[in-house]
């Protein structure tokens, strides 16, 4: 009898700290869209610059725990932007998908301020599409990045509101990525099958993207939150003797919902 007795107190007791053990892992995503400035310069299709307006969707998706440091991110990214040059002859059609994987540790977590130091392993592809050209009119592009990251928050309490503004950073340091060489068609890299130093090693040097976003999160309620900010993405390369930059300033706006993941 004493034996089930303290048996169902350990059952008890595990099923107490399972619980407890949920409810400290907690899940953050965010879903938000954006528009803004874009610009654009291929060499393999053309020496001119162009420019235009840009449309971003941004999904972030982080865990966590309160015990713990560590904290997961992962993020998905999607671009596209219509294009033209500075005599409004020539149109360019720009479109790239991202995604972000990365760790942060937790330097600072005191009071209203918090300081995150980490990584992110980014892999993208996209392309550029000339409607000008009727030889190569289109630059595929893909990319492996791994990129040191570091982030900021500061919490705060407006208008009887409570306020989070963060921000973000993420540069370079090594990665691979594909690429033409200068006067290479798409014919020969796929129908021939000449290889020509297509696959390229990369480093903060030869392809020195920057990425940063500033947020401001606005609680509408315990769970549900509006988040307003800048995303800033400066992809750029200069591989095989071709150039190659896209640069977008976009204004970001989306919801923000937290929420609790229970393992059963």
């Amino acid at each position: 009898m004493r034996y089930k007795r303290l048996l169902a107190v350990g059952y008890c007791l595990l099923a107490i700290s399972a619980g407890l053990t949920a409810q400290d892992k907690m899940t953050t995503a965010s879903h938000m869209i954006g528009v803004g400035a874009t610009s654009a310069l291929d060499t393999y299709l053309s020496q001119e610059k162009f420019s235009g307006t840009g449309f971003t969707y941004l999904a972030d998706i982080e865990r966590e725990k309160t015990d713990s440091r560590w904290h997961t991110v992962m993020q998905h990214q999607a671009r596209f932007a219509m294009l033209h040059d500075r005599s409004d002859t020539e149109k360019e059609l720009e479109g790239a998908y991202d995604f972000y994987f990365g760790r942060y540790y937790s330097l600072l977590s005191k009071d209203a301020l918090s300081l995150q130091v980490g990584g992110l392993l980014n892999g993208g592809a996209g392309f550029i599409y000339n409607t000008s050209n009727s030889n190569n009119p289109a630059q595929g592009r893909a990319h492996i990045n791994l990129m040191p990251s570091a982030r900021a928050a500061y919490v705060f309490t407006l208008l009887k509101r409570p306020m989070r503004l963060s921000y973000e950073i993420d540069l370079p340091l090594v990665g691979v990525m594909f690429s033409p060489n200068y006067g290479q068609s798409y014919y020969e890299i796929f129908n021939r099958g000449n290889y020509d130093h297509n696959i390229v090693p990369t480093t903060f040097v030869s392809a020195p993207t920057f990425r940063q976003q500033l947020m401001l999160n606005v609680g509408l309620s315990d769970r549900l939150t509006m988040r307003v900010g800048y995303l800033g993405d400066y992809q750029q390369a200069k591989v095989n003797n071709l150039k190659q930059h896209i640069y977008s300033h976009h204004v970001m706006v989306g919801i923000v919902r937290r929420f609790s993941i229970i393992r059963r």
